[in-house]
């Protein structure tokens, strides 16, 4: 996956209207698209922190924040609205997943003249910390209704892009957990928080829509780049977030992004903010050209004795006639063959990510002991027939194309699988088979 650069993510969202909910997290989602659609830098730390400003990078506060003495509590309101020639992008604050005001929202939408064309959303945190001891059973009761819901108001044209809640820290001091509660919820939050990832997704694949799953992507970054509080995360991060939705809409539209710089980069060397905090001693990242782990080293051939001693062939039934010289003697030298143990080994017992697969076969770098096989000098080879052309590899490269999200690579997420491209809506009607002729 390329980093994007504003005019291409001008040109990507060229006449869309985008539609953002979702809590804190999700503002600064909205923050990061609408800069990036203006120009190519990130966002501040202030900006960040802002909320329910009267303007940010040329939008505007339609409801809610400051204009209506903003708290924070469940009754939090913030609508903002960033419309320029040819783009139009909107955000909503949630804090909870369903109820009467998301009805409100999308009754609204549906009103409009001009339906959005992506949707982007996602509530969990307050959910789950702020509404007493039936948070949890309402949450799952309020997916089923919400999914069952937008399947009914969105377009078919329209794609819904279900955000998974990212992952948080051990001492969680934001304001979404109660003062109260901030103590004695911080460490039960983070397994809260992966649960209900897992249930979101499932009715989310249920219904038809799509899931970024971000808490998998962002799982290893927690100690660089999560903020203070526990609950968000800086601009380094942010930005990373943003190529991953934008190459998430890419592929679901059928659109081939360019080659370039990889966006994992964004949030390798990006320095931390706030208080220092410890740091573990990580293993150097590999490079692109290497595999990410030492492999293993090569199994040895197997020298098995016989249990009993070979019988001698049998007499010929009649006597060998003198050879006829072919018109193709097999005197050519043969290429080596690698011999393959027999042991009960097979890939599965090793298993490795398809980037570290296409990176070893894609690169110039010379060949590990994994690749390697023993070869004895006493080997000798029975005459072989000559080699026929054999097809074009499987892994050989096709042209760079992006499969939900990451190009060629296909993370080993817990949740939901990824489709090829191109695909169609999936919340149209069944199409049943044609009865057999009796």
């Amino acid at each position: 996956m390329v980093h994007l650069l504003t005019a291409e993510v001008q040109q990507l969202l060229h006449n869309k209207f985008v539609v953002i909910l979702g809590d804190s997290v999700q503002r600064a989602v909205y923050k990061d698209l609408v800069l990036l659609l203006q120009k190519d830098c990130l966002l501040t730390p202030n900006q960040l922190r802002a909320k329910g400003e009267d303007s940010f990078e040329q939008d505007k506060l339609v409801h809610g924040g400051r204009k209506s003495h903003g708290h924070n509590g469940t009754n939090y309101r913030e609508e903002r609205e960033f419309c320029s020639g040819h783009h139009k992008v909107r955000f909503y604050f949630l804090t909870r997943v369903y109820s009467d005001y998301l009805k409100g929202i999308l009754e609204k939408l549906q009103a409009e003249e001009h339906v959005p064309d992506l949707v982007v959303m996602n509530s969990c945190l307050w959910d789950i910390s702020r509404y007493g001891e039936d948070s949890w059973p309402s949450y799952l009761r309020n997916l089923e209704s919400l999914f069952g819901l937008l399947r009914q108001v969105l377009s078919k044209s329209c794609l819904l892009v279900w955000n998974t809640a990212m992952p948080v820290g051990d001492n969680i001091t934001a304001p979404v957990l109660p003062p109260e509660l901030q103590a004695s919820a911080s460490s039960f939050m983070k397994n809260r928080v992966m649960e209900a990832n897992f249930h979101s997704s499932v009715e989310a694949e249920k219904h038809g829509f799509d899931v970024l799953d971000l808490h998998f992507h962002f799982r290893r970054h927690v100690d660089m780049h999560l903020q203070e509080d526990g609950v968000h995360w800086n601009e380094f991060a942010h930005r990373h977030l943003s190529q991953l939705l934008l190459a998430h809409v890419a592929d679901a539209w059928g659109v081939e992004l360019p080659k370039r710089q990889l966006v994992g980069q964004l949030i390798r060397g990006g320095p931390t903010r706030g208080r220092p905090r410890q740091r573990f001693e990580r293993q150097p990242q590999a490079s692109r050209d290497q595999l990410a782990f030492s492999p293993p080293p090569p199994l040895p051939l197997p020298r098995r004795q016989p249990l009993l001693p070979r019988p001698s062939p049998p007499p010929p039934l009649f006597p060998h006639l003198p050879p006829q010289p072919g018109p193709n003697p097999f005197h050519q030298l043969m290429p080596p063959f690698l011999p393959c143990p027999q042991d009960d080994y097979s890939p599965s017992d090793h298993p490795f990510q398809s980037n570290q697969f296409l990176n070893h076969f894609h690169s110039g770098a010379p060949p590990t002991p994994q690749t390697e096989f023993a070869f004895q000098p006493d080997f000798v080879f029975d005459p072989q027939p000559p080699m026929l052309p054999l097809p074009p590899a499987c892994y050989q490269q096709r042209p760079t194309v992006v499969h939900r999200g990451f190009p060629r690579y296909r993370p080993p997420g817990p949740y939901v699988p990824w489709r090829g491209r191109p695909r169609p809506s999936k919340r149209r009607a069944p199409v049943y088979p044609e009865p057999r002729p009796q």
